[in-house]
């Protein structure tokens, strides 16, 4: 169990009644609140504890860290909101299986021959482009620029031949584009034409000013390339040591990740923002889906590569289908933005009375507003301060010289007991009494979660067929109802549910938990009942995601472990017992290296090693490279 004080409860939930008054409210966690952090959209981490490595816009704190999220910069400049409005579509790129083995040395020579061969269609394109954007432009300084950005293009298009010649394509035969060429080309010449999806057609452009509009509309479409390539240069950089100074691809790396070619990209991100100046919000907007619409065929370009070597992504691409594909994942905070002890303490408040009008002596007396917020947070008080003291008391003096899995279960079974402890203290305090259930489904259909995780989950049960999938949610959370509500949407309320759940009266809480999942020991046993259960015969992968020191054995014990969002005590004790964090990206690299041809990914439980993401958007790349 963990739980908010509800007084400093931030809104997470759109109001589920009148009950519910509006206002801005601050969070800060309790039960479970060390060293954990808002959970933002951001690329895949890449070392473990590297400090943030500034790459202008593209800049992104590695590490399990975080680029700004996308509503937290509604001002400044537009390249820089644009660009953190596609991280999701940055993420699919990083994770696809080209750019993987790429990184790993290991991709096959012959498909990064295909790939760099269409270069010449993409820069022949370019240069259209700029030439048609220039006459475009009013500004002098921004002709200049587009000028200086064309001289450019034309520059790397008159040397593509001898440079395709040193990786082994002969420049004399015909390069035909493939299909994923000529649909980004058709995109941006039509661009740079005028014909404009809810904009003016080129024969209807006849001012200067709209002239100027078109200018911006094209580069709107070409900036997200050069950016995307300037971020990929930068993060596979840090995989050349891998192979010392024999990176097969060490050239074309470092040429994304130089300082020319950093200083094009933000060339064009600062001429974008230039000519964005004068534009209304409306036509902003049509540059924000060019340049959304540019990314997306970026990435069509990049999974549009024939990859015939085995591939650690997506993990779904190679799974055998008649092995059984089983998804767990943690709830609170691992899928939601705050906990669900602190939503049920907002309804319990919300709804009762303002003072004690039943009197004393009843048992199903309601507690008043004011008291059952004074009782709120004194628990929540009393939580942090002995879970603190009870992280302090599990861990070893010294750290373990291997994973010592039977040390930390012992370890947590102090942990166990202390949250029994804790809900007992909450049981017997009445708090939960008299909420309606008809309150706590409406807050569950309301609740916000991280994002990207309902949209997964959509997918994987869009596929549950195909995949052979199961998706089980484990939840110390108290109320179950909760959960299927905030799950009841769409085809959600396929996710089967393990977690606590309220004991009612005519559909009122009589303030009694019937328990089930209240611990770490609990949340493993129910783990390794759905696996033993499982009509597989053994033959099954599993994936569990958490976020917290209670997900710690799941997390362990599953064949894929992924650790979502920065909780130190998690790391804390997990490293005291051996455990290592390795970012989800870092670890595919490094087993991609190790594959061969022959050889099928290898995913096993108690490795003692769990990979860390950032974002829901890494684990669908990942899991369904999607």
């Amino acid at each position: 169990m963990r739980f908010l004080s509800p007084g400093l409860l931030r809104s997470s939930i759109a109001s589920p009644s009148l009950l519910f008054s509006p206002r801005t409210i601050t969070i800060r966690s309790r039960f479970g609140f060390f060293g954990r952090n808002p959970l933002p959209v951001c690329p895949p981490a890449r070392s473990g504890s590297d400090p943030a490595v500034d790459h202008g816009l593209r800049a992104s704190r590695l590490g399990g860290g975080a680029l700004t999220s996308p509503t937290m910069v509604e001002e400044g400049s537009v390249a820089k909101r644009f660009w953190i409005r596609s991280l999701r579509e940055t993420v699919c790129a990083t994770y696809s299986p080209f750019v993987v083995c790429l990184a790993a040395g290991k991709l096959e020579m012959e498909c990064f021959r295909n790939y760099i061969a269409q270069d010449v269609h993409f820069l022949r394109a370019y240069v259209q482009a700029y030439e048609m954007a220039e006459e475009c432009a009013d500004d002098d300084d921004a002709k200049a620029g587009i000028c200086e950005l064309k001289k450019s293009a034309l520059g790397e298009l008159k040397m593509h031949n001898s440079i395709v010649e040193e990786w082994g394509v002969d420049p004399t035969k015909e390069i035909v584009p493939v299909p994923a060429t000529i649909k980004y080309i058709d995109f941006l010449l039509a661009t740079a034409a005028g014909k404009i999806e809810g904009g003016k057609g080129p024969g209807k452009i006849v001012t200067p000013f709209e002239k100027t509009k078109i200018a911006a509309y094209t580069v709107g479409a070409m900036t997200p390339c050069m950016s995307l390539y300037a971020f990929l240069g930068k993060e596979l950089q840090m995989f050349l040591h891998l192979y010392g100074n024999d990176h097969p691809y060490k050239k074309w790396i470092d040429n994304y990740a130089s300082k020319g070619f950093e200083a094009a990209a933000q060339q064009i991100e600062e001429l974008l923002d230039k000519l964005s100046v004068t534009l209304t919000g409306e036509e902003l907007e049509v540059i924000q889906k060019l340049y959304h619409q540019a990314m997306r065929l970026e990435i069509e370009f990049f999974l549009a590569q024939q990859i015939v070597q085995p591939v650690v992504v997506p993990l779904t691409r190679l799974h055998d289908p008649t092995n059984r594909l089983i998804l767990f994942s943690d709830f609170d905070l691992t899928c939601t933005v705050v906990d669900s002890s602190a939503i049920l303490a907002e309804i319990a408040i919300l709804t009762a009375p303002k003072a004690d009008i039943n009197g004393l002596g009843d048992s199903n007396v309601r507690i008043s507003s004011t008291d059952l917020r004074k009782s709120w947070d004194a628990l929540s008080g009393q939580y942090t301060e002995e879970y603190e003291q009870c992280i302090e008391n599990i861990l070893p003096s010294n750290n373990a010289n291997s994973f010592d899995y039977e040390g930390l279960y012992k370890s947590l079974g102090k942990l166990s007991d202390f949250e029994k402890r804790a809900n007992s203290r909450v049981v017997e305090s009445g708090v939960l009494r008299g909420m309606n259930l008809d309150d706590i489904k409406k807050a569950g259909e309301r609740l916000i979660l991280q994002e990207g995780c309902r949209d997964f989950f959509h997918k994987v049960v869009s596929k549950k067929e195909v995949l052979n999938a199961d998706i089980h949610i484990l939840s110390y959370c108290w109320c179950a109802d909760l959960i299927r509500s905030a799950f009841a949407s769409g085809s959600l309320n396929l996710l089967d549910i393990h977690a606590n759940e309220f004991e009612y009266k005519e559909s009122v809480s009589t303030g009694n938990i019937l328990r089930k999942i209240e611990s770490p020991l609990n949340k493993v046993e129910a783990f390794k009942s759905i696996l033993g259960n499982a009509d597989c015969q053994d033959r099954h992968l599993s994936v569990y995601i958490g976020d917290s020191v209670g997900d710690l054995l799941c997390l362990l014990e599953a064949d894929v472990g992924i650790v979502i969002g920065s909780s130190t005590s998690l790391r804390r004790v997990g490293e005291q017992f051996g455990v290592s964090f390795v970012p989800l990206f870092t670890g595919l690299v490094a087993k991609q290296k190790q594959l061969t041809k022959e050889d099928r990914p290898v995913w096993k439980g108690l490795s003692g090693v769990l990979y860390t993401v950032s974002s829901w958007a890494e684990i669908q790349a990942f899991i369904l490279g999607e």
